[in-house]
């Protein structure tokens, strides 16, 4: 009975459903299915680097294409519209998702049972094609393997979550909420206005050395523009630091960000895009200092504005690019500037002030002739004290997380990932292998912890990526998945994770995790980091 009310409600999608203003979800398997869609049929006016996409941008998209069942690009399931007809001027359409995820899963490490579950919804409200509202909220309780606890039970932060209450035994309670408000100009395909709290990334691989989903949602004003084979995005950003809270909410403090960033497709296989932005904190000393007007401008560069301010606020700058070969291969890279000098640089003294990032990536689709055999390396490297700054409520982190990798600065980073989906079913591998250097106290800065400030190096000159305690992270997880119902997202799934790390110090660390479970997954996951 209750499939059959289901069935009653899912509708053919319609030119309706495709409106101009709504975000696509920022998730694994829509953005694989993108994938397999751009880089078999490349479009000029496509920019696969900055998520969320609008659906404005995917009006071309075709789902011929995408070897395996999901979510859809017209996805019209649980929709009701109101007003649709030839006659009206005006139409609604509300749509309504819901949320739910259960896993129980055995640690190895810590010896027991562990169990997770979380239940939400979200709505959507279509006002003709221009104008979104969407709203999604969820909760929960999670038991971690014990890889995940470690990164959670300091700060209790949840990555691309936010706050988490609780311990390891008791478990972390936790609750979130994300939104926005979309408007598309007299129907315009060129231009989006948009505010809201949610999270961006920017880039073609799995990582970002740019901006990535792995920090909780912030809340942010966003203004694009799609025309000839550019779009250019700005965007407005209230971020926090908990560093100096000792946990008391109340103690959080302000910052701010502003970002740019400029697609542009040279042809339809070869994108370039430049990004900048810059953090400000919002207390100065002997000051409150709120949102720093200065940084409105939607095309000027940072330092200028910086240096006319006489500002030494946290600019950062960076270079994405993409190719795309015989519409099965796409080769993809970032460039990070956090600060530089190239006098230093020529002079190889590994001087502290040269903080860098870069990635290098592959993704190959329907491999071999193999149709939905999906392969993806990617190498990731970021020199010591990259994103941090002087003073610690000014790096490039919100909440306690990093905005960009996960793993903060001086690392070394191999990825592999391999993957076969046809239809319904899913089998996966991802792989990762890691060398960084970690700090040996609490009062040593190597240059890992972004959350320290960089005054406290260690020292100026003979700095290198990877020093201090050296530290291997050695992960793999394997994974069965049945899409029980891909226009919905619901899946039942079946992992193997396999972390080991050691370091130089001796310490070791083995910890695998067995898991089954059911989810909607419309959101990114965070086993594998």
């Amino acid at each position: 009975m209750r499939i059959g009310i289901l069935l009653l409600l899912v509708v053919t999608a319609r030119a309706q459903d495709l409106t101009l203003a709504r975000n696509a979800f920022m998730n694994r398997d829509m953005n694989e299915a993108i994938d397999y869609w751009h880089i078999s049929r490349p479009q000029k006016n496509f920019h696969a680097s900055f998520r969320p996409y609008l659906y404005a941008s995917l009006i071309e998209a075709s789902d011929s294409v995408v070897p395996f069942r999901f979510y859809g690009f017209k996805n019209a399931f649980l929709t009701q519209r109101l007003g649709v007809h030839p006659k009206n001027k005006t139409w609604t359409a509300l749509q309504y998702q819901p949320l739910a995820e259960v896993e129980a899963g055995w640690d190895g490490y810590s010896k027991r049972l562990l169990t997770s579950s979380n239940a939400g919804l979200q709505m959507r409200a279509h006002f003709n094609d221009n104008v979104t509202i969407c709203g999604t909220a969820r909760g929960g309780r999670a038991f971690l393997p014990y890889f995940l606890d470690t990164v959670v039970k300091n700060d209790k932060v949840l990555p691309g979550i936010g706050q988490a209450y609780g311990s390891s035994r008791a478990g972390y309670a936790w609750s979130d909420f994300t939104g926005y408000i979309s408007w598309a100009p007299h129907h315009s395909k060129v231009f989006n206005l948009q505010a809201g709290r949610d999270r961006h990334f920017i880039g073609d691989g799995y990582r970002s050395i740019l901006l990535s989903d792995f920090a909780p949602a912030y809340w942010y004003y966003r203004m694009s523009a799609r025309f000839w084979r550019m779009q250019y995005s700005v965007w407005y950003s209230w971020f926090k630091d908990i560093e100096q809270a000792a946990g008391i909410k109340s103690n959080y403090r302000n910052k701010f960000g502003t970002f740019h960033y400029l697609s542009y497709n040279i042809t339809d296989n070869f994108n370039v895009s430049v990004f900048e932005n810059v953090v400000w904190r919002g207390t100065d000393t002997g000051q409150v200092r709120s949102f720093d007007v200065n940084y409105l401008s939607p095309v000027v560069f940072f330092r200028p504005i910086e240096y006319a301010n006489g500002s030494s606020d946290n600019s950062f700058m960076g270079l994405n690019t993409s190719l795309i070969l015989f519409k099965q291969l796409k080769l993809y890279g970032q460039l990070g500037v956090d600060e530089f000098n190239l006098k230093y640089i020529r002079a190889r003294n590994g001087w502290w002030a040269n903080k860098q990032a870069w990635q290098l990536g592959a993704k190959y689709i329907n491999a071999f002739g193999v149709k939905g055999l999906r392969l993806q390396v990617e190498y990731n490297q970021v020199r010591p004290y990259t994103y941090s700054h002087g003073l610690v409520d000014q790096n490039y982190g919100h909440n306690g997380l990093p905005l960009a990798h996960p793993y903060g600065a001086n690392f070394k980073e191999f990825l592999g990932i391999a993957g076969w989906r046809r239809e319904k079913i899913e089998i996966s591998w991802q792989g990762g292998f890691v060398v960084m250097g970690r700090d040996s106290s609490a009062t040593s800065n190597v240059g890992q912890n972004i959350f320290l400030s960089y005054s406290t190096r260690e020292k100026e000159f003979g700095n290198y990526t990877g020093q201090g305690i050296k530290t291997t992270v050695l992960q793999n997880h394997f994974r069965v998945a049945w899409h029980v119902l891909p226009v919905l997202g619901a899946r039942v799934e079946a992992g193997y994770v396999l972390r080991a790390e050691q370091g130089s110090n001796g310490l070791a660390l083995r910890a695998p995790y067995v898991y089954v479970g059911f989810r909607t997954a419309i959101f990114s996951e965070t086993k594998d980091f």
